[in-house]
């Protein structure tokens, strides 16, 4: 028997019946619904990994300060990942040893104009990020770390512009859109039940191709060069002190980097920096 052990990677924007700010936070009104949503479609993805050949499956909270899952709600044949920071943030347990990771609840980058509450990493400070001049999702970055370890991703669920955009990046990934934006907070969504339906059908067709190989390893480029434009005025100061970093205007910051887990510790950097900047300003 093929042994498949499987990651999955959990946010919360590209839940379906997720669209607004208070939704996604800590002391939001209804950031309790959000986080019963969000263990729904973990436990569809785990459901659906185990039908598709997976022989261990471990879910990484992947949303802001990652201790978002309810764990008592949480399918009991799964391990899961809490708490923050991690050293591989949302791509953590991931290793040369995974078969195949699945994203679920995934988003649109913070340059996308139509994405439900589309953002990179950090929505208050990130204005754009980008990877050798080109704008990037968490998404692309993430399968990026993936694949730098051999690792395919297989699912990406979310709203329709997060689809679009891993249909173009990752040929072969089987995408689950549960609902299509009208606005940044604004969404058409599908019923939470039929939502995980689609996700549980997705992820056993995802970890199925895994398991017989038809699953395609992203291509990493052979430099990488970081790119971001910071919301905040001022905050460039203090990226810029990074070593390595080159400031390029007011707002933006760039740095070459060796490999993905290096991109993706200076943009964690840059981000913490920017939060305190922030911080600082109120």
């Amino acid at each position: 028997m093929c042994l498949m052990d499987v990651v999955i990677s959990v946010d919360m924007e590209g839940v379906a019946g997720v669209a607004t700010r208070q939704q996604t936070r800590p002391g939001g009104r209804d950031y309790q619904l959000a986080r019963a949503l969000m263990t729904a479609e973990a436990n569809a993805a785990i459901a659906g990994a185990f039908d598709g050949g997976a022989t261990s499956v471990v879910v990484n909270d992947s949303h802001g300060p990652m201790d978002n899952l309810l764990g008592e709600q949480l399918d009991p044949r799964a391990d899961y990942v809490v708490g923050s920071p991690k050293p591989a943030t949302m791509m953590q347990e991931v290793t040369a040893a995974t078969g195949v990771v699945l994203f679920v609840g995934y988003h649109a980058g913070a340059s996308d104009p139509a994405g439900v509450l589309a953002h990179t990493y950090n929505g208050l400070g990130f204005a754009d990020v980008r990877l050798n001049g080109h704008s990037v999702t968490e998404a692309e970055l993430n399968a990026l770390m993936a694949a730098e370890l051999g690792v395919p991703v297989g699912l990406i669920t979310g709203d329709t512009a997060i689809c679009a955009v891993a249909e173009k990046a990752l040929p072969g990934v089987v995408t689950v859109p549960v609902k299509t934006a009208i606005g940044y907070t604004a969404a058409r969504s599908k019923h939470p039940s039929a939502a995980r339906q689609a996700i549980q059908a997705g992820a056993q067709r995802a970890v199925a191709d895994a398991v017989a190989g038809a699953l395609r390893v992203a291509p990493v480029p052979d430099e990488l060069m970081i790119e971001v434009d910071l919301r905040p005025h001022g905050a460039a100061e203090l990226a810029a002190r990074v070593p390595g970093a080159e400031r390029l205007g007011a707002r933006t910051v760039r740095r070459r980097v060796a490999d993905t887990r290096e991109m993706m510790n200076v943009l964690v950097v840059w981000y913490s920096l920017t939060s305190q900047f922030i911080a600082s300003q109120a």
